[in-house]
């Protein structure tokens, strides 16, 4: 055999370009100067990779540019600080959407899970803020809890609005069928804080990909989606190692830290396509409508969803109040004039 074949080619190939040709790559970070060398499609934030990005010297104007902003907007502390971050999340987005050349996703505040119309309100004013400065919305995927309350919010930014949504913290099947019947543009359901519940919850420690709890959880809801003609795409997300990420190639889009895309660069084995629409047409899944009271009745019969949807929006908000005593202790300085 030549040492110009396919085969050989494929082998010196990275995983992350194989991957790329079967599936979309975003990047899932706020340290948008880990993102050039890695050419992701797009990017996802959340309240946590704001906060360490906002920790770091590299992003200090970034912070200090959205303190002025915030203050000159006037108003209660309160106020202030909420405006400063808004801004500071779509600061941010407006950065990274210059090395993706694809769309970004800023989340609303996950204190607001439960608060349908509070959700629609803040979600509005990211969108105003991005068009202010110049950017399409089309080129931002707003994300929500997927919480009842937030899925309908969703369904309300898409169809009235023409704001795309990124469903997040998915961990139910459930969760999966009513974000589809919503006619949200893309969910992000979660591999890796599944395998988390599941090696603590369980006696088994250590899973292979193929039997992966995430992994299994993910492709159904590829598969689910697939035979019956959904709109809505899949973006796998939280990935605890590369096998993860190798085992769902082929869906939608899988978004990846900037540590296992360094992983998936350096490694050259074979990556083949594990999902595809035709493999779902012969899958054996029935179609089935959940109203809110069939929503949460079968999501509460899923402990593991129950525990990590609401552990999620705790860790996010936590996160969120972190970043809001920073901003406020920054914001006293330029006040005092320090």
């Amino acid at each position: 055999m030549s040492s110009g074949s396919p085969d050989k080619r494929r082998k010196m190939e990275s995983a992350l370009n194989q991957l790329k040709k079967l599936t979309v790559v975003v990047a899932d970070t706020g340290d948008f100067n880990a993102i050039d060398e890695y050419k992701p499609q797009d990017a996802t934030t959340n309240p946590s990779l704001i906060l360490a990005a906002a920790k770091m010297p590299a992003y200090q104007p970034l912070v200090d540019q959205a303190i002025k902003y915030g203050i000159a907007k006037g108003g209660t502390e309160e106020e202030q600080v909420t405006n400063t971050m808004d801004k500071l999340f779509v600061s941010f987005g407006l950065e990274i959407l210059k090395k993706v050349p694809g769309r970004v996703s800023t989340e609303v505040d996950a204190r607001l899970s439960f608060d349908k119309e509070e959700m629609l309100r803040r979600a509005l004013k990211l969108i105003a803020l991005y068009e202010e400065a110049g950017i399409s919305k089309e080129r931002v995927l707003i994300k929500l809890s997927s919480t009842w309350e937030g899925i309908q919010a969703g369904k309300e930014l898409e169809e009235k609005h023409g704001v795309h949504c990124n469903m997040t913290l998915l961990f139910s099947f459930a969760q999966a069928v009513a974000c589809a019947e919503a006619k949200v543009t893309l969910i992000s359901p979660f591999v890796g804080r599944i395998l988390d519940w599941y090696k603590e919850n369980t006696d088994r420690k250590s899973f292979e990909p193929h039997e992966d709890p995430g992994v299994i959880s993910v492709t159904k809801i590829y598969n689910y989606y697939k035979k019956f003609g959904y709109s809505t795409v899949v973006m796998g997300a939280s990935f605890r190692n590369s096998g993860e990420v190798k085992a769902l190639a082929g869906c939608d889009l899988l978004t990846i830290s900037p540590g296992l895309l360094a992983e998936l660069s350096q490694d050259h084995s074979a990556v083949t396509a594990m999902l595809s629409v035709e493999k779902s047409k012969a899958c054996d899944l029935e179609k089935i409508h959940l109203d809110e009271k069939a929503f949460r009745w079968q999501h509460n019969e899923d402990r593991m969803a129950v525990e990590k949807l609401s552990d999620g929006i705790r860790k996010f908000a936590a996160d969120a109040i972190k970043l809001e005593t920073m901003i406020k202790e920054k914001m006293l300085n330029v006040k005092n004039g320090q």
